[in-house]
């Protein structure tokens, strides 16, 4: 096989020049919480300057929403005043403790830790993957990929490196197959069957961002549910083709001469016997937990019902739905882990929870200072200053109508090369775009699930991406001297049909057919 290397010295092709160009710029930008940090103070300061300029815009919303701008004018509040100085202080740890997807993922992840830590994951993951057929190996990969986003870095850590194993040990080259998995753990990184982790962190987030809008306004963890589980499918079918019919030929015959080490015995751990009653076992209590919750909401006396309504719309079932997330993990996880030995007591299952949490100190000390800076940005009015200001430009040049959100994705795609945190990003961009968006007529539920598509497909193709060390270092095991460029061109193709397959799949889910994107969104938003 022959393997690209970067280029040198005058004769870097145009795309080295690009990659080195997001490289640079993503080691020039400090770590995401120094970056909340810094914005946070920026706020403050920003604020006392364009309060003192006076900075202000007519507020467009009915005057039963307006809230403090009851003379219909919105105003800059100077932060750096007495007022906003008390305002800070009093309200620091209110701030923090009141952010909404700190809570919800917090919840969610205990549970996802039994699961995880009884082997249950890795187990159903290995099973998936290495009990499938030849003619469907290359699709159970990336479909797996994607599953396992709700078990945080289990996709990178287990199936990746077993997925190079997999495809090696069927004579097939194991960068397509490490590149297969790559694009469904990454690449779809926002689609998924489950509601996971990432669901309530990027709904609370859009929560806080359409408040500046609508005070009122509530968007839950299930409310990009349909169109995700329906975009497993097609990100699991893209990428399958994209291996199959671009990166396998273009990666040709594998050479074991290129390795980095004795590859003889690199062969993927068989599932036990054990392990597979374990899964069975954990199957049953699934069904019998999803059978429970289901007579929640499903009949019409299901207690779960709008208790106004009786519909399922607003219901505490979906209001509550991260508590189900818990149950639905923990007890399957619970069950599985009896049944191999890997918990035995309640011990183990707090101990699990624990080591979970531990792993969540910097996602927490993220959250402190995002948590400042939303609220910040908030109280000063700039999100709907901006918004407004956004808002009537969109209006002004004519680009208020579904189009726009193809330039969206694009942008959002942009800036993940940089920053590569899918809450940090939204944390920061949310407060913008969200409001500008709602202004335009677009509902919050529609605004996240565009977000999500521009967040997930260039996780393929950027070096700040937290996993890409360790994805180059097993690609490494198979290529000596494998270059960063190298990895990204053989993931580019991922990313270009992705963009453009998921972009359009989104256009016609949304506003051609009219689906909703999940239960009880809203396409349009209207105040």
């Amino acid at each position: 096989m022959q393997t690209s290397t970067p280029a040198t010295g005058n004769k870097k092709s145009l795309f080295t020049r690009f990659l080195d160009g997001v490289e640079w710029l993503g080691n020039l930008l400090p770590h995401p919480i120094t970056l909340f940090a810094i914005f946070s103070v920026a706020i403050v300061l920003l604020s006392g300057v364009a309060s003192f300029f006076d900075l202000s815009v007519v507020d467009p919303r009915p005057e039963g929403a307006r809230g403090r701008a009851a003379d219909g004018v919105i105003y800059v509040v100077n932060l750096m005043s007495a007022d906003g100085l008390q305002m800070i202080v009093q309200n620091l740890v209110k701030n923090f403790t009141g952010f909404a997807p700190l809570g919800t993922v917090l919840v969610a992840m205990l549970g996802v830790a039994v699961a995880e830590h009884s082997g249950l994951l890795s187990a159903g993951m290995r099973k998936m993957v290495m009990g499938a057929s030849p003619r469907l190996v290359t699709f159970t990969i990336v479909f797996s990929g994607i599953i396992s986003n709700t078990a945080s870095e289990l996709g990178y850590v287990v199936l990746i490196p077993l997925a190079a194993m997999i495809f090696h040990s069927l004579g097939r080259h194991p960068l397509a197959g490490l590149a297969a998995a790559f694009a469904g753990v990454s690449g779809g990184y926002s689609a998924n069957l489950l509601l996971g982790t990432i669901d309530p962190l990027l709904s609370g987030i859009t929560e806080e961002a359409a408040r500046m809008i609508d005070p009122a306004y509530v968007v839950g963890p299930e409310v990009n549910w349909y169109f995700m589980a329906f975009s497993t499918f097609f990100v699991a079918l893209a990428g399958t083709l994209v291996t199959e019919k671009i990166v396998e030929p273009k990666l040709g015959q594998y050479n074991a001469a290129d390795a980095a080490e004795d590859l003889s015995n690199d062969k993927a751990e068989e599932v036990s016997a054990l392990e597979v009653r374990g899964l069975k076992m954990a199957g049953l209590a699934a069904l019998i937990v999803s059978a429970v919750l289901a007579l929640t909401i499903v009949p019409e006396w299901g207690v779960l019902r709008h208790p106004e309504t009786n519909a399922v719309a607003g219901s505490p079932f979906l209001r509550g739905i991260v508590a189900f997330i818990f149950i639905f993990f923990a007890i399957p996880g619970f069950v599985y882990g009896r049944v191999v030995g890997t918990m035995r007591t309640d011990r183990d299952v707090i101990d699990a929870m624990s080591k979970s949490m531990s792993s969540m100190g910097m996602y927490i000390v993220l959250v402190f200072f995002a948590a400042q800076f939303v609220a910040f940005f908030k109280w000063t009015n700039f999100g709907q200053i901006i918004a407004v200001g956004g808002a009537t430009f969109l209006e002004a040049v004519g680009m208020t109508g579904p189009s726009l959100f193809f330039g969206f994705i694009i942008m959002c795609g942009i800036i993940n090369l940089s920053l590569g945190s899918a809450s940090a990003q939204w944390a920061i961009t949310a407060p913008v775009f969200v409001p500008m968006l709602m202004l335009v007529g677009y509902a919050p539920e529609t605004i996240q699930a565009a977000y999500r598509i521009g967040d997930s497909v260039t996780n393929l193709i950027t070096p700040m991406m937290s996993y890409f060390g360790l994805i180059l270092a097993v690609a490494s095991r198979y290529v000596r001297h494998l270059g960063i460029g190298t990895l990204i061109a053989t993931m580019l193709p991922y990313t270009i049909v992705f963009m453009t397959g998921w972009s359009i799949l989104f256009y016609v889910w949304v506003f051609v057919l009219g689906l909703p994107v999940g239960p009880g969104a809203a396409t349009f938003y209207t105040p």
